[in-house]
């Protein structure tokens, strides 16, 4: 267990205070020194104000302040008030074990924010940018769109970009969780926070620093801890009326009964009363549970934007699904190239991806792989993208459409009808108006997928519905294949979003969204919990979700849902606990006054809640 220096010190005086604590009570109780207040207070005074200074120093500051009622305000009327009675050993020990349960949250606080610190450490320092014939090294943010940085063995990549020379394995386990190398040469994609393997890599840049994935995780990261969960939320609301209860409540214990019976005990037993009733196991660990969810969480490669969506994924009861790049691989490979008349195939791939050049979508990509260097002779202008459709340009001076059926009726293109329903994804091409051919594109499942929706079923999750843009025999093929409760297909951006408005009107539980694309993010903002595929998903999707999965693997999300359920579960067991204890001693307090014990009800209630907190950080 590493300590930090104020926690070590801290430590250190807590073992100061208890020896002596120990010390003076033998030499009271052989009485070796007499019974006498000013030789035991001075004495009593010593070990009480080296362990509770800071704790004295705060409850003047928060009277100062107007900020009256909280937990030292609380020990200090306490421990005072025990000493003002004589209870001298009782007030130093409260005081002592207070700060044993302060040590102890501080140690399993730092412990949380440890796997979430060791994010903080994929931030490069700097970057080795080519310029004027030579390697110059700057700061990340200092280097533009379009310059090409060096990465050399073993650094870390600091900005998005592409590879333009060299090959290698890059560790993503910091972003993603899986310690597995990825296998990167020219023309593929890499992203900010990675390490380099063995190989040396020039990468140009396609991203400035502030957008790139190392920032917005570091912008996620330092966001997550300041959203509070509903029970977070109730147990400050409580908090802030219960304290003030319990000051009266204990004050009029305190008097009414001592003025009836003229008896002191009831004075004590008051004191007693604000010990008990202190709500630091619930004020501690309750937000202490969550931070340490979202911590393992993060250590996982799950981003969560904060506690409020880590509690809405333990009531999870249905899942929507978008196909492409989030339940199958979006690495599209053209399957068969289908001219009209007297095209030729060739020629029909060349237009096809000449017009889909400059388009990022897994699609584009497949037709100008499939085409190589034969589109670079074509000259294309004028490019529209039409979201859900496809793209409408002009090549060598001649309007083309590519894109689905709906891309092609739209301009009143007719499309002869196929011999068979083909499974995967068909691209139209018509060029003057004219229907020129078709290209058929698969793609195939990720190896999880599968295993994925089985983990969700068992999970007691009631719905598993995908929601694609992409043709019915597609969709119902990858449908059958993961054993999907429903499926939706040709689905345009806004009838994902009324899709996601019936199923919403239907749940029981909470409603989740899984995407990557920048069509799928009016879907994830609309959902109960989005949640986007992170490492190589879109900007769009990954602002627009509340859960980002690093690895891009349908598996997290089973995980997600574990880690979700055991912190709700913790943070149920907190709180049980904690009252249940709490409202039991207070009903002994009246029978059987005893200081010590009203130490342990309350710190010692408290260090049971921490400890048991940290379990989800496990």
């Amino acid at each position: 267990m590493r300590l930090t220096g104020k926690q070590r010190r801290n430590l250190i005086r807590i073992l100061v205070s208890g020896a002596l604590l120990l010390l003076i009570e033998i030499l009271c109780l052989t009485h070796v020194l007499p019974d006498e207040i000013y030789i035991r207070l001075p004495l009593f005074l010593i070990p009480y104000l080296l362990v509770g200074y800071d704790v004295l120093r705060k409850s003047v500051l928060g009277v100062v302040h107007g900020q009256l009622l909280d937990e030292n305000f609380l020990m200090t009327v306490a421990t005072v008030g025990a000493m003002v009675i004589r209870e001298y050993p009782e007030a130093v020990f409260v005081m002592l074990f207070y700060q044993v349960g302060e040590l102890f949250q501080s140690i399993a606080v730092g412990r949380s924010r440890r796997s979430i610190a060791e994010l903080m450490d994929i931030c490069p320092e700097e970057a080795r940018v080519e310029r004027d014939g030579g390697e110059v090294t700057v700061l990340p943010d200092e280097v533009t769109v379009g310059e090409v940085i060096v990465i050399r063995p073993g650094e870390k990549i600091a900005l998005d970009g592409v590879v333009v020379e060299g090959s290698s394995g890059i560790n993503t386990v910091s972003l993603t969780g899986e310690s597995a190398p990825r296998d990167v040469t020219v023309g593929d994609e890499v992203i900010s926070g990675c390490v380099n393997g063995a190989g040396l890599l020039r990468v140009r840049v396609t991203k400035p620093f502030g957008e790139s994935t190392v920032s917005k995780i570091l912008e996620l990261v330092e966001h997550s801890s300041t959203v509070k969960s509903r029970a977070e939320n109730a147990v400050t609301k409580f908090a802030r009326v219960y304290t003030p209860v319990v000051v009266v409540a204990a004050l009029l214990l305190a008097l009414i009964p001592t003025l009836i019976t003229r008896e002191t005990r009831w004075i004590y037993s008051a004191l007693i009363f604000l010990v008990v009733s202190c709500p630091c196991a619930l004020v501690i660990s309750v937000p202490l549970t969550y931070f340490a969810g979202i911590g393992s969480a993060s250590s996982q490669g799950i981003l969560i934007k904060g506690a409020n969506y880590l509690e809405a994924l333990a009531s999870v009861d249905t899942v929507a699904f978008d196909k492409t790049g989030t339940l199958t691989e979006g690495s599209f490979r053209v399957s068969s190239v289908h001219p009209a008349g007297d095209w030729s195939p060739e020629r029909l791939l060349a237009l096809a991806a000449a017009a889909e050049r400059n388009s990022n979508h897994p699609i584009a990509r497949s037709l100008c792989a499939a085409a190589g260097t034969a589109a670079d002779a074509v000259d294309v202008r004028d490019v529209e993208e039409r979201a859900g459709q496809g793209i409408c340009a002009l090549v060598d001076g001649q309007p083309i459409l590519v894109g689905n059926a709906r891309l092609l009726a739209s301009s009143n293109v007719s499309i002869p009808a196929p011999a068979a329903e083909p499974f995967g994804t068909v691209v139209y091409v018509a060029l003057n108006g004219v229907f020129a051919g078709s290209v058929l594109i698969s793609d195939v499942c990720k190896p999880d997928s599968a295993a994925a929706m089985r983990d969700l079923r068992s999970a007691g999750v009631r719905r598993l519905v995908m929601l694609t843009g992409d043709r019915t025999a597609a969709a119902s093929s990858v449908a059958s294949e993961l054993g999907l409760t429903d499926y939706r297909a040709e689905l345009l951006p806004a009838a994902k979003v009324e899709a996601v408005e019936e199923l919403l009107s239907d749940k029981r539980g909470t409603l989740v969204f899984v995407g990557d694309g920048t069509n799928d993010a009016p879907v994830l903002a609309r959902a109960d919990v989005g949640v986007a595929m992170g490492a190589f998903g879109s900007d769009a999707a990954i602002e627009a979700a509340d859960v980002v999965l690093m690895d891009d693997q349908p598996s997290a999300l089973p995980r997600l849902l574990r880690i979700a359920r055991r912190t709700r579960r913790i943070v149920l067991e907190n709180i049980v606990f904690a009252l249940a204890v709490k409202i039991a001693f207070l009903i002994l307090n009246v029978f059987v006054p005893n200081m010590w014990a009203a130490a342990f009800a309350d710190v010692g209630v408290a260090v049971i809640a921490i400890l048991n907190a940290s379990r989800a950080g496990r």
